[in-house]
């Protein structure tokens, strides 16, 4: 009884996200008796220690901020390529003689009759 008070009780949503397993194989453990469960309300709860759940909710509160901070430097490298071909294009333009650039576009073929 005293191991309850020191575990907390996670949906089962939460428990595969917690112990990154698929919702299916959460409910097949419920199944075989693999976890310790109750049901409240149609919904079921498994039990979990709660040094783990902290433990596990740190990391992955770490690895989601270095995620956040990737995601965000990929952005921001997408985002100066993307200005560096710009440049890259207005530098060609600015190059070409005057001639080429204000040349008109080449006619078009007339169609066989």
């Amino acid at each position: 009884m005293n191991s309850e008070l020191k575990g907390i009780w996670l949906s089962i949503l939460e428990y595969s996200n917690y112990r990154d397993l698929s919702i299916s194989t959460v409910r097949r453990y419920i199944k075989a008796d693999r976890v310790r469960y109750k049901k409240e309300n149609g919904k079921f709860f498994i039990y979990a220690p709660a040094e783990n759940v902290q433990k596990v909710s740190e990391d992955k509160r770490e690895v989601l901020a270095l995620k956040m901070e990737v995601q965000r430097l990929e952005d921001f490298v997408k985002t100066l390529q993307e200005e560096n071909n710009d440049l890259k294009m207005l530098v060609q333009i600015y190059e070409k003689p005057a001639v080429l650039r204000n040349e008109q576009p080449p006619a078009l073929p007339g169609l066989p009759l």
